[in-house]
């Protein structure tokens, strides 16, 4: 399986001796992501997962300031499952699970979804920073998934850049997506119709659109 994300390490961020990875946009964006879960998800209970966790450090916030929720990190790439494994050993935080290597890009995602050793039924999944530096079957694969996995109640959330009716919701958010086209034609900033559509098609529907800090947005889907 191709490992379709950008590796956390490759640029110059620190790593620690136990393999724990410190992106510095953890930094910069990990109060305003965790603020807009918590109008999702504080008084509920249950299993979220995040999809495609990268250093850690983001599911690790989480599940410090939301412990009645169980956190199930996961990735594909080994360096970054690597550093998740670490910042989860040295948090000591009872609510985070061991990280699961998933494959976005297969709607089974992984075994354990399927063979009772995972999460159960989910109360949410979070995507962060993924559906643009992937594929778009990433993306198709991500919905199938949630499609397979996310309860009635349930949500999915998408956090990055986007497009809006085929623009750009500011210019470095076009420059952001010619770099990638230019790098990988298959990757590119996604447009909330597009991701509408494919929403639509695995029962899910577009309920909630959050303005983030420096151009981002989280947007929430449904089950129908």
């Amino acid at each position: 399986m191709a490992e379709y994300v950008v590796e956390y390490g490759r640029n110059g961020q620190s790593t620690e001796p136990d393999g724990r990875l410190d992106a510095a946009a953890f930094h910069r964006n990990h109060q305003p992501i965790r603020a807009t879960l918590q109008m999702f998800l504080n008084g509920k209970c249950g299993d979220v997962l995040e999809a495609g966790s990268g250093t850690g450090q983001h599911v690790i916030d989480f599940a410090r300031h939301m412990p009645q929720i169980t956190w199930w990190p996961s990735d594909l790439n080994q360096t970054h499952l690597k550093s998740i494994r670490a910042w989860r050993t040295h948090a000591q935080l009872s609510n985070v699970r061991a990280p699961l290597r998933i494959d976005l890009s297969d709607p089974a995602w992984c075994p354990e979804m399927q063979d009772g050793s995972g999460p159960g039924k989910l109360l949410a999944v979070f995507c962060a920073n993924v559906i643009h530096i992937a594929p778009w079957r990433v993306a198709e694969g991500l919905f199938a998934g949630a499609a397979r996995y996310v309860r009635s109640d349930g949500r999915l959330l998408l956090y990055g850049p986007f497009k809006r009716d085929g623009n750009h919701t500011a210019p470095s958010n076009a420059a952001f997506d010619a770099s990638l086209r230019a790098n990988n034609p298959e990757w590119g900033v996604r447009d909330i119709g597009d991701l509408n559509t494919l929403a639509g098609s695995a029962g899910f529907d577009l309920t909630e659109i959050v303005d983030m800090p420096a151009n981002n947005l989280v947007v929430v889907f449904a089950r129908r």
